[in-house]
């Protein structure tokens, strides 16, 4: 029965001109966007948003998965539906983020891991309960001259695997979250290196903890320049570098790979993300699992009025489109002013 309910969730989840939402925004994250529109931060607006969001028209035609917060999952939308049973209605499969966040790795500098593997299974029990049938846990990479260091790629990969692995046992489709930060002055090239030191870390832990790899959503960050590079490199490098990559490390066996946006814009995450799926035939469903690079043209014609909801909704509506294109390979500039 587990297996099954795993083989379902992917299949329901790794499908060509689709991808997932991520809404899973923590408390402090959603309250700086509603503030940045100069709207308050309570728990009503909070869900007014997310319902706003999840009742758009024919999002399903290219959004088959949502994550969601701890907060949004226990919500209801303003008719008495729970949120995850008003996307289980459309067909949109309900994901929750798991992971409690970063805390500092001793002896490494600055760098991070994430923590919440404590009660992880009794967690899932009690979403899967509440609708969830997939999960999300991010690690984060910082690069620099000297990281990310061994200690971070290791520790990192080690805690990401044994989540997997839980979720896994209870029947739940893990998204496996190794995102290499944008931040920095690092080269494309630096970045390549990082990634692919990363990605191999990731799934030999994934190996020696039995994940399954048929039953994981791969969610990674592009090959990318820091922002700060004094020389950004072109789409067609960043789809190439990025592919390269994937092809050196990620088995044959993961069905899909759903990229984080990783503060990319929401054009650029597209151009991407179709420079990458225009390249070659690949083994894997490569499609976008993207947060603010959905959603922030959505809050800004939402602005936390009623009278807006519709543009809202459109606005998403707009984005999935392209974006549910570009991971077929279809997208073009042009659609953007459509």
């Amino acid at each position: 029965m587990t297996e099954q309910a795993l083989q379902t969730t992917i299949n329901d989840i790794a499908i060509a001109g689709k991808g997932i939402l991520a809404a899973d925004e923590s408390v402090p994250t959603m309250t700086k966007r509603l503030t940045s529109i100069n709207v308050e931060s309570t728990e009503e607006t909070r869900r007014a948003y997310r319902e706003m969001l999840f009742t758009t028209p024919d999002l399903a035609k290219y959004i088959n998965g949502v994550i969601l917060f701890e907060e949004t999952l226990g919500q209801r939308a303003s008719d008495g539906t729970p949120l995850p049973e008003l996307l289980s209605k459309q067909g949109i499969v309900p994901g929750i983020k798991v992971d409690k966040g970063l805390i500092a790795l001793t002896n490494s500098g600055n760098e991070k891991f994430t923590q919440g593997l404590d009660g992880l299974s009794d967690r899932l029990a009690n979403y899967k309960e509440m609708g969830a049938r997939f999960a999300k846990w991010r690690n984060v990479y910082n690069i620099s001259d000297i990281t990310p260091s061994s200690l971070a790629i290791e520790v990192n990969a080690e805690n990401l695997a044994r989540y997997a692995a839980i979720c896994q046992a209870q029947g739940i489709v893990p998204i496996v979250e190794p995102e290499v930060l944008l931040d920095g002055n690092h080269t494309i090239e630096r970045c390549f290196d990082a990634t692919e030191a990363v990605l191999h870390a990731v799934f030999a832990a994934l190996y020696r903890h039995k994940v399954t790899p048929e039953h994981i959503i791969l969610k990674p960050s592009m090959v990318v320049s820091g922002k700060d590079c004094a020389q950004r490199a072109d789409m067609q490098t960043v789809a190439e570098l990025t592919v390269k990559v994937l092809l050196r490390t990620v088995p044959a066996a993961v069905p899909t790979i759903n990229f984080l946006s990783g503060g990319q814009t929401p054009e650029e995450a597209t151009a991407h993300l179709n420079a990458m799926n225009a390249l070659r035939s690949l083994p894997w469903n490569l499609s976008f699992s993207y947060g603010r690079a959905l959603q922030e043209p959505a809050l800004k014609a939402w602005a936390g009025k009623k009278e807006n909801v519709d543009a809202g909704r459109e606005a998403l509506h707009k984005r999935a489109k392209l974006n549910g294109a570009a991971s077929v390979g279809k997208y073009t500039e042009a659609m953007e002013s459509a």
